[in-house]
């Protein structure tokens, strides 16, 4: 029976999924970017079609009239220059529009990723086992699925669509050569429109299940989350033993130091700063030690053990404890507030 440490049942953390990104695995899908490149080209000519044809049809009208009269027939080299020239202009667009529906369909799917691991060659791709193994894969199986499925949905899509535009068809042969045109670039518009739909749904579904099968592989077992947390936070026992050590040397340091302070400030129970002034010695208050829940309480305790003047002032011990730091005098700022404290300490010890 496996171990349950060893099952692959939690999911990436974010580090390991920043590590597969590193080496460029992320979850994308190759089908959801030709969709998208074909949809893009369908509402190009959807939108551009009349100019395209009336551009197509000048320039054929015009070719071929240059052949046919004798007069106006130039080089075949600048006849062949001119036609290239001419379709590389009218495809130029297309182009276009197919790098940028390109990029923008992979930053859609993973970002911006540049792995050098990625175009490192692999050895055990030239294997002749793991070309078997990956030809027999669960992957493999999908890719065939997929293949037949969008094979099957494209042949019925056209049956349709032909079953729809059949008396237009069959007119063709008494049609013009324009009409005839027009009537074949609408059949195979509306085939290649309403297959983009259709292979941008088939496309989407593919991309969820690569995302799925993508974090599936990155699954981690209860081992690899603990020797990950090992390794970014540290052994946590020695975590342990080193806040443990910390709050030894604050309560060491508050025995010895809350006794000989002039004041305590309290908030009243959450909060403690131990302050002490001695005319002559210090220039400003200072803060001989401070501490919130147990380490506050323990402050107040000793105060009290010490006959130390324990003060309730909320505001003054929220500011002292957050902008202060053991060790150091008070802020000018404070100046004001704890005088006020110390001068009422002074009137009741000299009442007493």
């Amino acid at each position: 029976m496996p171990d349950n440490n060893q099952l692959k049942t939690e999911q990436p953390t974010p580090r390991r999924l920043q590590e597969a990104r590193r080496k460029g695995q992320v979850a994308k899908s190759t089908d959801l970017t030709a969709a998208l490149i074909l949809l893009g080209m369908v509402v190009l000519f959807y939108v551009s079609r009349d100019a395209f044809v009336d551009s197509t049809r000048r320039y054929l009208t015009g070719y071929f009239s240059s052949i046919i009269n004798p007069q106006n027939l130039k080089d075949p080299v600048e006849v062949l220059f001119s036609t290239a020239s001419y379709f590389l202009l009218l495809a130029m667009p297309v182009f276009v529009l197919a790098m940028v529906m390109a990029v923008a369909a992979n930053l859609m799917q993973a970002g911006f990723v540049f792995s050098r691991e990625a175009l490192v060659p692999k050895l055990e791709r030239l294997s002749i086992t793991e070309g078997m193994r990956r030809m027999f894969s669960t992957r493999s199986l999908v890719e065939l699925v997929k293949a037949i499925l969008k094979l099957l949905v494209l042949g019925v899509l056209t049956y349709l669509l032909m079953i729809r535009h059949l008396p237009e068809l069959l007119m063709i042969y008494e049609g013009t050569p324009e009409k005839i045109f027009q009537v074949v670039a609408d059949f195979a518009l509306a085939v290649v429109g309403y297959g983009s739909v259709v292979y941008l749904f088939l496309a989407l579904l593919d991309y969820l299940y690569r995302r799925y099968e993508h974090f599936k592989g990155l699954r981690m077992s209860k081992q690899e989350l603990k020797d990950e947390l090992r390794q970014t936070e540290g052994d946590p026992f020695l975590k342990a033993r080193q806040r443990e050590r910390q709050r030894q040397i604050a309560m060491n340091r508050i025995r010895q130091e809350v006794p000989g302070a002039t004041v305590v400030i309290t908030n009243p129970t959450h909060l403690a700063i131990a302050l002490r002034y001695k005319e002559g010695e210090d220039i400003a208050p200072r803060v001989v030690a401070k501490g919130a829940g147990h380490l506050a309480k323990r402050i107040i305790e000793l105060a009290g053990e010490h006959k130390v003047p324990v003060v309730e002032n909320r505001e003054v011990a929220r500011l002292l404890y957050r902008n202060t730091e053991v060790g150091q005098e008070i802020p000018v700022e404070f100046y004001q507030a704890v005088a006020e404290i110390l001068a009422m300490i002074y009137r009741l010890n000299k009442t007493a």
